[in-house]
């Protein structure tokens, strides 16, 4: 079993015991339910702002710990003040250390698009984003059929969500197209072997609609790649590990953003 198998087992049990804990009725009672939504796809658009979405997590499985002790509140605030387009916060608990506290902490600190990080594979899950604050959601095309992730997609942007699919390969593009996402994002890590090349998102640009906002993810560690992978039509680019290994993951940031303004 690989990683993403195990998360999947694990994530099945743990929304079945969610939606007992807290039934869809109560989470649609959410200050943030009958809420408007922030465009993740415009904000990505902005010509002045730096196309990075600046993520929140403290673990995950290929790198275990990498930041226990960084605040929602400080980081996610350096991170807007420095010019990141939007927020994404991990909610899962068991592999990245994460909870659905975290964003809506960012949220209520924030006025940008927050992404709902996750492994969604229920429509209960989607409810539970617009119920937390979220204003977009991934769906992970390695981790759905082709049928549920279509499914999900239509379902979030009924409730107003935009919806950022991730894919791997061309494969898992071509396959998961539809006229229910927002934004296509390349994953350059590679899930068997854990290494990440941001080779993998110049290869696929091209076979990306142009109807989609394409965004780069994992690996991104340089601003020079971000000015190379600019020139392949990416307009967003997400960061995270980057970011959280340090001390301060906003001062990081902003000497990030600061070096890519002078490229």
């Amino acid at each position: 079993m690989d990683i993403l198998e195990k998360i999947i087992a694990h994530k099945l049990a743990e929304v079945e015991n969610r939606k007992a804990l807290f039934p869809e009725k109560l989470l649609e009672q959410s200050v943030y339910f009958e809420g408007k939504t922030v465009s993740l796809k415009k904000y990505l658009l902005r010509e002045d702002k730096s196309g990075i979405i600046a993520e929140f997590k403290r673990k995950s499985p290929s790198k275990g710990v990498i930041n226990s002790h960084a605040k929602v509140e400080r980081t996610t605030i350096g991170y807007m003040q420095a010019g990141a387009s939007a927020l994404s916060v991990l909610t899962d608990s068991e592999f990245f250390g994460g909870k659905n506290e975290d964003l809506s902490e960012a949220r209520k600190y924030n006025f940008c698009p927050v992404l709902r990080k996750d492994f969604i594979i229920d429509e209960y899950q989607i409810i539970e984003a617009k119920s937390i604050g979220a204003d977009a959601i991934l769906l992970i095309a390695a981790a759905l059929t082709p049928e549920k992730l279509i499914a999900l997609a239509a379902f979030a942007k009924s409730l107003g969500l935009e919806v950022l699919m991730e894919v791997h390969n061309k494969e898992e593009l071509e396959n998961n197209l539809s006229e229910h996402l927002d934004i296509v994002g390349v994953n350059n890590r590679n899930l068997k072997t854990f290494e990440t090349t941001i080779e993998t998102s110049k290869e696929l640009a091209t076979s990306i609609p142009d109807d989609f906002v394409k965004i780069s993810e994992s690996g991104i560690s340089d601003p020079a790649s971000i000015a190379d992978l600019r020139g392949y039509g990416y307009n967003g680019f997400l960061i995270g590990g980057t970011f959280m290994k340090t001390a301060r993951p906003e001062r990081t940031a902003q000497e990030f953003i600061d070096k890519l303004n002078r490229i």
